[in-house]
């Protein structure tokens, strides 16, 4: 998960200027194929990346036999100390057939990371989902290297 850290900042309060300290600003994390999920350092408290991303790796699309994750529907996950977690993620096409559930079963299999609460799921449509997206390993059970 990338923070990132603003500048100390100079507040005037009462005719005295005091310096703010450096505020870290949480960021989702937006799936690579570079980076292992369960090597992510996250606070204390925060569900895990790579939980979410094992628990991800369990729904299918129903047409296609690979999951959600590798399909490259999951655009990001953002995950905070008091347990909430919010999913960004596509679907292959804006038709799609059960669109209205995946967004059920995402949040049904993330519920089942032990540390989380509050769970949302996103549906974007921007970028617009293409084959390019998917894992090595998606590409490989459809036959498409």
């Amino acid at each position: 998960m990338d923070e990132t850290t603003q500048q100390a900042e100079a507040v005037t309060v009462e005719g005295t200027t005091v310096e703010t300290a450096e505020a870290k600003v949480h960021e989702s994390w937006k799936p690579t194929e570079d980076v292992d999920p369960h090597s992510i350092a996250q606070e204390e408290g925060e569900p895990l990346i790579g939980d979410i991303v094992d628990a991800l790796r369990t729904v299918f699309d129903p047409e296609i036999p690979v999951n959600i994750y590798d399909l490259g529907l999951i655009y990001a996950i953002d995950s905070r100390k008091d347990g909430s977690v919010k999913i960004e993620m596509t679907l292959t096409a804006p038709g799609c057939p059960v669109a209205e559930e995946i967004p059920i079963w995402v949040r049904d299999a993330v519920a089942t990371v032990g540390t989380t609460t509050d769970i949302d799921v996103e549906i974007v449509w921007d970028p617009p989902w293409d084959p390019s997206m998917m894992t090595d390993y998606a590409k490989i059970e459809l036959g498409m290297y």
